[in-house]
């Protein structure tokens, strides 16, 4: 028998059997950016965010440091009437619960969500699914949040729907946060 070679392909590569020195390298296969991914590591939807806050910081600059607080409430409820079902009846829930159990709270946009800040500094907010195409919309806290609880403690809750329940253990939470 001579010296015949057998070509074999196996997924996208080829290899042939032999003489070594004739094989073939695999080939290269091209990576894919997530169609999500900007080329400067940012999301679109993240971009917009951080475009948003822009925005919120030339707004709080032009009606100065005595800003009203009712500036805040106007804008954080008509954000929550721009998001879509269930977002928004979770949205007009959560402001409700939150101006109920911490009243010193004032409301503002914060990278276009609606948040609660004591004495500037955000304390929570509310994240629509639909902010960063998410199956979820999200609840969360800053690290100016009075939770602490030994080692560990949550800082944000996904939300699909906000029961009785919920709304009382977010307002306990509140309440401990802003403590």
């Amino acid at each position: 028998m001579t010296n015949t070679q057998l070509n074999l392909v196996n997924n996208d590569e080829e290899v042939t059997e032999g003489d070594p020195s004739q094989r073939r390298k695999p080939a290269m296969k091209d990576t894919q950016k997530s169609a999500k991914s900007t080329t400067a590591g940012f999301t679109d939807e993240e971009r917009a965010a951080m475009k948003e806050r822009v925005q919120e910081l030339k707004a709080s600059a032009r009606r100065g440091p005595r800003a009203d607080k009712a500036d805040g409430e106007s804008a954080v409820l008509a954000k929550i009437a721009e998001m879509p079902e269930p977002d928004r009846s979770m949205g007009e829930r959560l402001h409700a619960v939150i101006k109920a159990s911490a009243p010193a709270l004032s409301p503002r946009l914060w990278y276009g969500m609606p948040a609660y800040a004591k004495d500037g500094n955000v304390v929570c907010f509310f994240q629509s699914a639909q902010k960063f195409k998410t199956r979820y919309a999200t609840f969360g806290f800053s690290d100016k949040a009075n939770l602490d609880e030994g080692a560990m403690w949550p800082t944000a809750f996904a939300l699909t729907e906000l029961t009785a329940a919920d709304e009382a253990r977010i307002g306990a939470l509140v309440k401990k946060a802003v403590s």
